[in-house]
């Protein structure tokens, strides 16, 4: 991969990024001042610096706590912020849960909540009904993440196993009016997903939730199974009148994002196609389609032709049965992509979570070209049995093509950007 090459594709990345930069997508959304109190609260990877953007908006009279992941805080002067565990659950998480629902008690008409959610909030809002406790939620975090569902499945689950989740934050702040902000990084941006929506109810009523557990093969724990069988599972309904003064308002996602991303490669003389924002499955199988579509173009010049970057996002799912490995669906998707697209000249690829951080280790994502597989080999990795041990971040770590941003301060999710240039046949590859 050519230097070249490289900027290119993390161009498109900060593109994509800066176009959910905290303080811009808050700028055109702020609600109206109130005649009480204003009450910040907040869940997600992103929230400390949402929570800090809102501060320097506001520029008035605020006061709240936000959780977001260990190592994702930054100072704030009126918001308290505080750090849990992610991606499973921990006692900082518990901690910080009751201390959201303590900050909305006591609320009246004339004040306002302000919810800053964000991908992320499920791991780090642990509320366990009466009769689990924080290990139960643990459990079930776990064999969600195990099962292979797609995140609006998981979420879907998670909120009917919770005093906090599926609405019940917004429902605990009545009367006060709720504005929701929302960082959507879930396919199809139904706010309602993202963080498991503790402030905006979600129409899947628990009969349904009860149906996908059957319909997924998900292999849940006998206590969480026994609690969503009682009526007292039950999530409030979207049409209960506690959350008649409710507001929600989707400020940035993966779809606006990838426009700024297509916007930047176009600037810079690329022409560029979107796939799709919503692209869910099995991290490898979508590494493998897009391998084939690369293929496609590169070698039939359809269905676009080259030169085309190819970009995509939603939220794929690695399923780990035996072996736990080291890495990211990003980097697992590309570790499957490199593989497919072996010694097809003229591809460049760039797989990366737009929260900075992909799985298990400090790298956002990977890079990957035509000779990725090769080099692979040559430093003693076999990209196939990797992939089948689930060890993307060793594969790329062995050829030097891990990116490693750092964390972004926002997330929306997955974000790919394929590179197909044109390349010159010989008169025997014309003739084929």
């Amino acid at each position: 991969m050519t230097p070249e090459d490289r900027s290119f594709l993390v161009s498109l990345f900060d593109a994509a990024v800066a176009a959910a930069d905290p303080k811009e997508a808050l700028r055109a959304h702020l609600p109206d001042r109130p005649k009480g109190r204003t009450v910040v609260i907040g869940a997600g990877k992103g929230a400390a610096q949402l929570a800090s953007a809102f501060e320097d908006l506001w520029n008035d009279t605020l006061e709240g706590v936000v959780v977001t992941r260990y190592g994702y805080a930054m100072p704030c002067r009126h918001i308290r912020v505080l750090e849990a565990a992610h991606p499973v659950p921990d006692e900082a998480g518990l901690r910080a849960s009751d201390a959201l629902l303590q900050a909305v008690s006591g609320l009246t008409e004339d004040d306002l909540v302000v919810a800053l959610i964000c991908g992320g909030g499920s791991s780090l809002l642990p509320a366990p009904p009466a009769g689990l406790s924080l290990q139960d939620e643990q459990l079930l975090n776990s064999a969600l993440l195990k099962s292979g569902a797609p995140i609006g499945v998981m979420n879907a689950i998670r909120k009917h196993v919770s005093r906090i989740k599926g609405g019940r934050l917004a429902a605990a702040a009545f009367p006060a009016r709720v504005v929701s902000l929302v960082v959507s990084d879930v396919p199809g941006d139904n706010p309602a997903e993202v963080a498991s929506g503790p402030t905006a109810p979600s129409a899947i009523a628990l009969e349904e939730a009860r149906a996908l557990i059957v319909n997924h093969r998900i292999e849940l724990p006998e206590r969480i199974l026994s609690h969503l069988e009682s009526d007292l599972a039950r999530a409030p309904s979207p049409d209960d009148a506690i959350f008649a003064r409710t507001e929600t308002k989707v400020i940035a996602s993966g779809c606006l994002s990838l426009e700024a991303a297509k916007h930047e490669a176009e600037r810079r003389g690329i022409p560029a196609v979107i796939l799709s924002a919503a692209i869910e499955g099995e991290a490898r199988d979508i590494g493998l389609m897009h391998a084939a579509i690369a293929r496609e173009v590169a070698g039939r010049n359809r269905p676009v032709a080259a030169p085309v970057v190819l970009l995509s996002g939603g939220e794929t799912t690695v399923t780990i049965r035996d072996s736990g490995g080291r890495g990211g669906r990003n980097s697992e998707f590309l570790l499957s992509f490199a593989s497919a697209i072996a010694e097809v000249a003229g591809v460049t690829a760039l797989a990366a979570d737009t929260d900075g951080i992909d799985g298990s280790e400090d790298n956002a994502g990977a890079f990957a070209d035509s000779n990725s597989a090769t080099r692979m080999r040559a430093a003693g990795v076999d990209p196939l049995e990797a992939l089948a041990s689930h060890d993307s971040w060793g594969a790329f770590d062995a050829i030097g093509e891990l990116f490693v941003p750092g964390p972004t301060g926002t997330n929306v999710n997955d974000f790919r950007a394929i590179l197909i240039q044109k390349v010159l046949k010989t008169e025997a590859q014309a003739g084929d």
